[in-house]
């Protein structure tokens, strides 16, 4: 595979990695869904406002998948499958990938997640829309995906690069990853500015990778995405929240363009 680097200048993608650590180790506002003001100054914005979908929708889909995505207690719900609502013949609503409206290619990215006992999902982004529904079933999205997992009860934590926090199928999370228990908060953040790429966890860096090196382009060759043509080319894509069946919650939602 090949891979173009981003247009983003050197010395900006220094002083963007520069200042990433300051910026995920900040102390999140007093109220979730918030921005301090120290956020709203450098550039940030919600994508999340705590109180309605505005600026999602489902991939695929004009509208959102609400029999499966709701807003309750200031987070995103992704209800579990087993108990979504059903249809008059009895089969339930369907469900898919919820996405952001908006496209984001050089950026920060921020929010928390919690699970339910069990339950996986991810969040994913350099997703393109209409690549992924035509080489994916279900309204699922195809791209980079930063994994979220209960890594305690879910069977997928037999592959290190299944666990939560890893760049999903590609790279585990390095032993500074700590987990906060099932039912509390973790606070996530991802920056992807030209071709280079972080996770991190809970205040701690814990996945880097640069796409067109040979590490990567081995990584991906023997990974579930390697039959996708163009998979890691670099795109303006959405930000997707991963419908995996399983109940999760998503909420302060937020965002910094590097242009």
């Amino acid at each position: 595979m090949t891979y173009h680097q981003g247009s983003i200048s050197s010395a900006c993608l220094a002083l963007a990695l520069a200042l990433t650590p300051n910026a995920h180790a900040q102390k999140p506002p007093a109220k979730p869904n918030e921005l301090n003001e120290t956020e709203r100054l450098t550039g940030w914005r919600l994508l999340f406002d705590g109180r309605t979908l505005k600026g999602w929708r489902g991939l695929g889909y004009d509208t959102v998948p609400s029999a499966h995505w709701v807003v309750e207690n200031g987070a995103i719900k992704k209800i579990a499958s087993g108990k979504v609502a059903r249809m008059r013949d009895g089969q339930p609503a369907k469900g898919g990938d919820l996405m952001t409206v908006d496209t984001f290619k050089d950026f920060e990215l921020t929010w928390e997640w919690k699970v339910a006992p069990g339950s996986n999902s991810g969040v994913k982004y350099n997703v393109s829309e209409a690549r992924s529904m035509s080489l994916a079933p279900n309204h699922a999205a195809l791209g980079f995906e930063y994994q979220i997992l209960d890594d305690d009860r879910n069977e997928d934590n037999k592959v290190p690069s299944h666990r939560a926090g890893s760049l999903y199928d590609l790279i585990p999370p390095n032993g500074k990853k700590h987990l906060r228990p099932v039912g509390e908060w973790n606070r996530s953040s991802i920056t992807m500015i030209g071709n280079h790429g972080l996770h991190w966890l809970n205040g701690q860096k814990i996945v880097e990778f640069e796409l067109g090196t040979p590490r990567l382009d081995s990584l991906l060759a023997k990974s579930k995405y390697h039959s996708i043509p163009g998979f890691a080319d670099r795109r303006a894509g959405h930000i997707v929240l991963q419908d995996h069946g399983d109940e999760v919650y998503f909420r302060d939602i937020k965002i910094r363009e590097h242009k």
